[in-house]
């Protein structure tokens, strides 16, 4: 069983940064890999990225990429996305979630609450 708690959004003008942070409890953490969702209002949740238990590998949205980065600290339990040059379609609420390393929702098992980030034009 692994939790997750997302921190780090907030409201940010266009061209900002934000890093969110994704804290996950139980000894299996390091075992999984995390993703990173968003969803904005009236959309489907839709991957952003997603990173390796052993940190060897990364995978991006097109939308994404160039822009944010995904890393994680297994001695911390904790994974984290760094978003630059933040645009407004970027806003949405942002979950970060466990599970086998894919870029579909039904490949992870455990889910954050989310965390809302808003960027303003």
């Amino acid at each position: 069983q692994v939790q997750l708690i997302e921190s780090g959004g907030g409201l940010v003008q266009t061209g900002g940064s934000l890093r969110l942070s994704c804290a996950g409890s139980g000894r299996t953490f390091s075992r999984y890999a995390m993703g990173w969702f968003r969803q904005a209002p009236a959309k489907e949740r839709e991957f952003v990225a997603t990173i390796s238990w052993n940190v060897i590998d990364t995978t991006y949205a097109d939308s994404v990429k160039g822009r944010f980065t995904v890393s994680r600290d297994n001695a911390k339990n904790t994974v984290y996305l760094q978003m630059n040059s933040l645009r407004p379609d970027d806003t949405a609420v942002y979950y970060c979630a466990a599970g086998h390393y894919g870029i579909t929702y039904a490949e992870y098992v455990y889910w954050g609450q989310g965390t809302q980030v808003t960027v303003s034009s």
